[in-house]
């Protein structure tokens, strides 16, 4: 994904993390590069394994033991995350880039009070009394409409949709330039979904911050996104504007990832059969050689169980990792 320099607000080269296990070193993100423009929503598609959450992780450097970034580098505003000591980084997270979680009620400490979460983000930042932390956190729920007066409350006295709003007003109380948004939907009925959805796409308007969405829904990213990078196996095969990804996808697995879900704006007449991709993602202590997507795909070639093929662009702004678009 290139753009003009003064655009980016975030820029992933070649970014490797790695299990140290004792059978050996497992790669789980492998060289993947990705930019994101300022005040843009970036999706990243896949199925559970594929790297999503390793790679939202790495950018913030909340890896936990045996993962390990081995290579590669994070340069957000100028700086390369992965050069910086743990007292810059502690001042980075949550002021400049915040974290919004898929689970909710694990990021939310049981035994303190909505109210006490909040003011307690807010000065670990910045030196303001706990009766100001208290009224920004009454604002900061007002934000993502939710009653005030719920500051009081504990996490288990609210709902599902509720938890995650006020998780997302917690990633809002120091207006970072960047969001990353993990799953921030799973397990919500599709309702409180789009209630979620349509809640963060009016703060980014509001507030104008990047966001970084990660989901394994892909109808989901083509509504919210900007652009997309579609990950397989700890790789980045296709990457390309939501509107382009959608009506010409090049990839075999992002096209069966489409087929995979109804679109609301089908014309009428009957309903195209949903098709799902055959088979299983590789384990990645073992994976496939060549093209790791090779032994799923109807449209492989002989060089796909040979080579790798490398990200190529095809279009403006659109690039893809596949033997068939050279073929």
């Amino acid at each position: 994904m290139t753009m003009m320099e003064s655009d980016q607000l975030l820029r992933v080269e070649d970014l490797r993390v790695e299990y140290l296990t004792e059978a050996g070193r497992v790669r789980v993100v492998d060289d993947v590069s990705f930019n994101l423009r300022r005040g843009e929503i970036l999706g990243l598609a896949g199925e559970s394994g594929s790297g999503k959450t390793t790679i939202a992780l790495a950018i913030l450097r909340l890896l936990k033991p045996p993962a390990v970034i081995t290579g590669g580098s994070v340069v957000f505003e100028g700086r390369d995350l992965l050069s910086l000591g743990e007292v810059e980084l502690r001042r980075l997270r949550g002021r400049k880039i915040a974290l919004v979680t898929q689970s909710a009620m694990n990021a939310l400490n049981p035994v303190l009070s909505i109210g006490e979460q909040l003011a307690d983000a807010i000065r670990e930042h910045e030196r303001v009394g706990r009766r100001s932390a208290l009224e920004r956190a009454r604002r900061l729920l007002d934000l993502v409409d939710i009653d005030p007066d719920r500051v009081r409350s504990y996490p288990h006295e609210l709902s599902g949709g509720m938890r995650q709003r006020v998780v997302i007003a917690m990633a809002m109380a120091l207006s970072p330039s960047l969001v990353l948004m993990d799953e921030p939907t799973t397990a919500l009925d599709v309702a409180v979904q789009r209630e979620i959805l349509a809640r963060i796409a009016r703060l980014r308007q509001e507030r104008d911050f990047s966001i970084l969405f990660i989901s394994h829904d892909l109808s989901i990213l083509l509504e919210l996104c900007t652009r997309i990078g579609v990950l397989y196996a700890g790789r980045l095969v296709e990457a390309a504007p939501a509107r382009r990804l959608l009506g010409s996808p090049q990839h075999p697995y992002t096209g069966g990832l489409i087929r995979c879900f109804p679109h609301a704006d089908e014309a009428p007449g009957p309903r195209p059969r949903l098709v799902g991709i055959p088979g299983a993602p590789p384990d990645p202590r073992d994976p496939p050689p060549g093209c790791r997507f090779h032994p799923r795909c109807g449209q492989r070639l002989p060089a796909c169980q040979r080579s790798a093929p490398a990200l190529t662009t095809v279009a403006t702004d659109h690039e893809v990792a596949c033997h068939l678009t050279r073929s």
